[in-house]
């Protein structure tokens, strides 16, 4: 069962979620323990195919503690491990409009730190206001739920 660290919830309101896909991160040195204490941030984070690699970009990971003076930086960019054919089905898709690639989760299986991506599509505003609505609904009607239990 993994370990869940860190979810993305502006990817799932701002896009819709197509397909999703499981990468490795390539982290340096203390990145890994600080990414096991939950300090990593996702928000405002997006992948890049660059080259034939997928590269995660703007995602902030505070540097360890105790770590030594040789920490990386918070926001570099980390190479995602995908397979070669996932890769080209994620050229393929993203060369048509309006697709996007965005990291919805990081999480640990095992020993090992796991980007989930998702293949997206942008929405409209009137989308977001509808997702913003059914949200309302839900929180209202578990609300009433709740309290008539």
């Amino acid at each position: 069962m993994p370990k869940i660290i860190e979810k993305n919830k502006k990817a799932y309101f701002d896009y819709f979620i197509e397909e999703t896909f499981e990468a490795g991160v390539v982290l340096e040195g203390a990145e890994v323990k600080s990414v096991k204490a939950g300090n990593v941030s996702l928000k405002d984070s997006f992948c890049q195919i660059d080259g034939g690699e997928v590269w995660l970009k703007n995602c902030h990971i505070t540097p360890y503690d105790k770590g030594s003076s040789f920490n990386p930086e918070p926001r570099r960019n980390r190479k995602l491990l995908l397979n070669k054919s996932q890769i080209n089905k994620l050229i393929g898709k993203i060369k048509q409009k309006g697709y996007a690639l965005v990291p919805t989760q990081i999480y640990m299986t095992g020993r090992f730190v796991k980007l989930e991506i998702a293949l997206a599509k942008g929405k409209q505003l009137h989308d977001k206001r509808d997702s913003i609505r059914e949200k309302d609904l839900k929180r209202d009607t578990d609300r009433e739920i709740k309290n008539y239990k």
